[in-house]
């Protein structure tokens, strides 16, 4: 099979795999109609994530047809079209049972031992993303093994097209999951932290939820513009506002957003001397996105965190955030949790995932879509990939 390959840093290349077989009996097999590329793969085409090998497989967010299936699996048969999640999940953990699906203690179980401790739990596996996640093959490919089926895929029902479902591998419920870790409802205000994918779906969701005013910090103009048609988003650019949370201050009685988010994570555009001591591993995230959500937050607010986050970072302002009693909620996205209120959701057309689609491309051009992506070309917030 075809099959996008990392082989270093901005260095992937479409190769020739052989087709995944079943492993377990809780397996099944998944001919890819449609997969795409997050801005999570963007950390590991950078190089920015260890545990990385020469010809592992990308790619977290597809879906497909089942094609075969192992004797355990009674939820799925071949011919039902499917979305996956992204992460691994057993459903039935210490962690599973309490819908932390994200936590699965079960799929990732070397992870202690890939990172020398022997201590630390380990969280669920994830599809194409590092051998600290398992070393799953992703779906950048034409086939993908999918294990613990019983528990992840969702079929769809006919008449969705794939475009309309795909986002459900993972940015839709992980913008979600944002904002409800936020507490965002009726009349709230909000401001969002990165116009990428999730940040944009962490929109679509606050609006669904009721919030009020949305304040949106990018610096990349064609995302805010599109975020303030598609969202009504208040748009900030920081490359034109050196401290855009002391404007949120201003324009909300000088209180502060009842909540932020922040969808950019540990490669924030920061500071010169966070830019060193990264480069040089002597921290493992920028803070500056962190920093400007604690300051433009409420007194009693909450700050989600759905932006990957590794190691530790430079200046948190940990005092700050006890002085006004701040609340923080984080961590990978629990997708099966949100799986089947979601699939309704777009159904009803309550909320339309698709439209931030801008580039459709073969699989086998998947590497013009990588430096497209990455390089903030051509307007584009998001590519799909039709292998």
């Amino acid at each position: 099979m075809k099959a996008l390959t990392f082989h270093g840093s901005r260095d992937v290349r479409i190769d020739n795999h052989p087709d995944p077989q079943l492993q377990a009996d809780d397996d099944v097999l998944l001919r890819v109609t449609a997969t795409a590329i997050c801005g999570s793969d963007l950390h590991l085409y950078r190089g920015k994530v260890p545990g990385m090998e020469a010809g592992d497989i990308l790619g977290h967010e597809f879906m497909g047809i089942v094609e075969e299936t192992g004797p355990e699996v009674t939820r799925l048969k071949k011919g039902d079209r499917v979305v996956v999640p992204f992460t691994i999940a057993c459903g039935d953990c210490f962690y599973c049972d309490r819908d932390l699906y994200a936590a699965c203690e079960t799929t990732n179980p070397d992870r202690g031992a890939i990172l020398n401790k022997k201590d630390i739990r380990s969280g669920a596996g994830m599809f194409g993303y590092t051998h600290l996640y398992g070393g799953y093959p992703g779906g950048q490919a034409e086939f993908v093994r999918v294990p613990k089926a019983q528990v992840g895929p969702i079929v769809i029902p006919d008449g969705l097209a794939d475009e309309r479902v795909l986002f459900l591998s993972d940015i839709l419920p992980t913008g979600y999951q944002a904002a409800l870790n936020a507490g965002v409802g009726p009349g709230w205000t909000v401001a969002i932290f990165g116009g990428g994918p999730v940040g944009l779906m962490a929109a679509a969701c606050a609006r669904l939820l009721g919030a009020e005013r949305i304040f949106m910090i990018d610096h990349h103009p064609y995302r805010l513009e599109y975020a303030k048609a598609a969202y009504g988003v208040e748009p900030l650019n920081f490359d034109e506002d050196e401290d855009p949370a002391a404007t949120i201050i201003s324009r909300t009685a000088n209180r502060g957003v009842d909540a932020s988010i922040d969808a950019v994570g540990f490669e924030a555009k920061g500071s010169l001397v966070e830019t060193v001591m990264t480069n040089l591993k002597l921290e493992g995230a920028s803070g500056k996105a962190l920093r400007q959500a604690i300051a433009c937050t409420r007194r009693g607010g909450t700050v989600s965190v759905p932006g990957v986050y590794s190691g530790f970072i430079h200046g948190f302002l940990f005092g700050d955030a006890f002085d006004k009693g701040l609340t923080f909620k984080m961590g990978q996205t629990h997708v099966q949790k949100y799986l089947p209120e979601l699939l309704e959701l777009v159904a009803m057309g309550e909320l339309r995932p698709e439209e931030i689609i801008t580039h459709r491309m073969p699989l086998i051009e998947a590497v013009d879509g990588y430096q497209i992506f990455d390089n903030k070309e051509q307007q584009c917030p998001k590519v799909v990939l039709i292998p």
